[in-house]
């Protein structure tokens, strides 16, 4: 089969990007176990990537990505209501903050660039025709190339099972995000092939995706649609099901590293987390969208002085929090976050400083030189699970001479972003339905 290197994108501005590419393929079973690249968009190796960018300006548009992900999440605020053994690991680009991946959809394989997205569950591509579609770089991709697309059609139970409309006997879909962002299409059943770091690509066949005819909103032209990574019925994570026993992990390079190692995105036995540091919080059921991935945060210690968290009004209190890995900052509400930063500036006690052009608040006069800017360690009480992070978790290089809490407010929902989760394992099972963490050295 003919070797593919180029890419195309499919991307959401405030997510995960997820590169799916073609590259010499030598197809494996999905149970015989592989790796996949994802890079991050601020990396050399992402076709976001701009060499003009000093890092910290890199870092300020990180941030603002992050301040406008809550927009996307902005639904799950006021819509919240009670309601075998495969071994895949993907290799992970650090991007402060989001990901590309290494896949390819069709037959042949047509290689595409998406946004892996753990705050959406639909995978889908601009495709053709496409009568409204916003500016895309890369070709479309066009059903009619490819030996194995196949519509899904109106009269199918799984059509039914997720809400599709009916057009032409053909089952569409609709997905909005809450940026006003929005994808219209059919559903069809398609070939996904993901790339393997042992050369041995895996194919999908069959997987559900959407073929979008009406894209618009807030996305990139170097990018071409999302790769939903979420909780729901559409997602690649339910989809790929028992093969991964519903298990997959990622391990985030700390952003500090001057390591080129990739981070790592891990399926099924590959995905366990085990050992003795490991600890684990339940997945809160029962709310919606069951997109999300929702957990309890019980209280947060700065050192010992220890803040108790506010509780959802929803699930007994539970569920006041959303793990996503797409966002950068960790978000907390408005009056915690406010305590929350007090209580920090106390510990440190060094005078604070205005860094323009970063929406961050709490910040500090420290040169590079400095060995290492002291913060006291946070801990986040989770439901059954204490995760200590240090400095290198709770404060980031804004400036050449300035460091941040890289912690903000929000009166929407609360997000336990990617900062937060570098240099740990962390693990999702949807079978026990946890969340697992693990300090690990990331770039080992």
């Amino acid at each position: 089969m003919a070797a593919y290197h180029s890419c195309a994108l499919v991307a959401l501005s405030t997510t995960l990007l997820f590169l799916l590419c073609a590259s010499s393929f030598s197809l494996a079973s999905a149970k015989g176990g592989f790796s996949v690249d994802l890079i991050h968009r601020d990396s050399p190796k992402s076709p976001f990537y701009n060499p003009s960018l000093t890092p910290s300006q890199r870092l300020a548009n990180a941030l603002g990505r992050s301040i406008n992900r809550i927009n996307h999440f902005s639904p799950a605020a006021s819509s919240l209501s009670q309601h075998g053994p495969n071994q895949v690991e993907a290799n992970l680009i650090m991007n402060r903050g989001e990901y590309l991946m290494e896949a390819s959809i069709g037959t042949p394989p047509f290689p595409i660039k998406a946004i892996a997205d753990t705050g959406s569950d639909l995978i889908w591509t601009q495709c053709k025709p496409c009568p409204s579609c916003y500016q895309q770089t890369d070709p479309l991709f066009d059903p009619e190339r490819s030996s194995t697309y196949k519509t899904l059609p109106c009269t199918s139970n799984q059509c039914v099972s997720l809400n599709g409309t009916c057009s032409s006997s053909n089952c569409r879909y609709s997905v909005s995000y809450g940026d006003g962002s929005h994808s219209r299409g059919e559903y069809a059943q398609e070939t996904l092939t993901l790339g393997s770091t042992t050369g041995r690509n895996v194919a999908l066949p069959k997987t559900l995706i959407g073929c979008g005819h009406d894209n618009n909103g807030t996305f990139d032209e170097k990018s071409s649609g999302v790769v939903g990574l979420g909780g729901g019925n559409e997602s690649l994570i339910t989809q790929l099901g028992a093969s991964i026993d519903g298990k997959f992990s990622h391990c985030l390079v700390s952003i500090q590293s001057q390591a080129k190692t990739t981070s790592k995105l891990n399926f099924g036995t590959n995905a366990v987390v085990s050992g003795s540091q490991v600890v684990s919080t339940p997945i809160v059921q029962g709310l919606y969208p069951e997109t999300f991935y929702f957990l309890t945060v019980e209280a947060v210690s700065v050192g010992d002085t220890k803040l108790a968290f506010p509780p959802s009004t929803f699930a007994n209190g539970e569920g006041n929090i959303i793990i996503d890995s797409g966002t950068t900052l960790t978000f907390f509400p408005s009056d915690f976050y406010t305590n929350l930063e007090a209580e920090v500036d106390k510990a440190i006690g060094r005078e604070r400083v205005d860094v323009p052009n970063v929406p961050l608040s709490l910040c500090y006069k420290s040169s590079e030189s400095e060995a290492e800017f002291k913060a006291p360690t946070l801990t986040v009480h989770f439901k059954g699970a204490d995760v200590k992070l240090d400095a290198a978790h709770t404060f980031v290089r804004a400036r050449e001479e300035a460091v941040c809490f890289a912690f903000a407010p929000t009166r929407s929902i609360s997000i336990y972003g990617n900062l937060s989760q570098m240099d740990f394992l962390v693990g999702y099972d949807k079978n026990k339905q946890t969340v697992s963490f693990k300090p690990t050295d990331c770039t080992k």
